[in-house]
């Protein structure tokens, strides 16, 4: 059987941060464009309307970073694994 996101439920990533602050649509279109180059980096142009103007908005890539939390729980186990066998070698 093949699940949907729906039916997994919504994965939250890595949160946002603040890559810049414009007047103008065109210059926060400008400013992503050059940002976009860099692989592993999702880009967007928010509005903000407090402010009034236009937040240029990055994270890394949520898959990107489920890897690498994947691969820091394998190597903690991999060390709780050979610490314990440590302990049972020296009985």
């Amino acid at each position: 059987m093949i699940r949907t996101e729906e039916e997994t439920g919504h994965i939250e990533g890595p949160s946002w941060s603040i890559a810049g602050r414009f007047a103008t649509f065109k210059e926060a279109s400008n400013r992503k464009e050059e940002l976009l180059i860099e692989e592993n980096l999702q880009v967007k142009v928010h509005w903000s309307r407090r402010r009034e103007d236009f937040v240029v908005k990055t994270r890394a890539d949520p898959r990107l970073a489920l890897e690498n939390e994947a691969a820091a729980r394998r190597l903690a186990k991999k060390r709780r694994k050979a610490k314990l066998n440590k302990k049972r070698r020296k009985k």
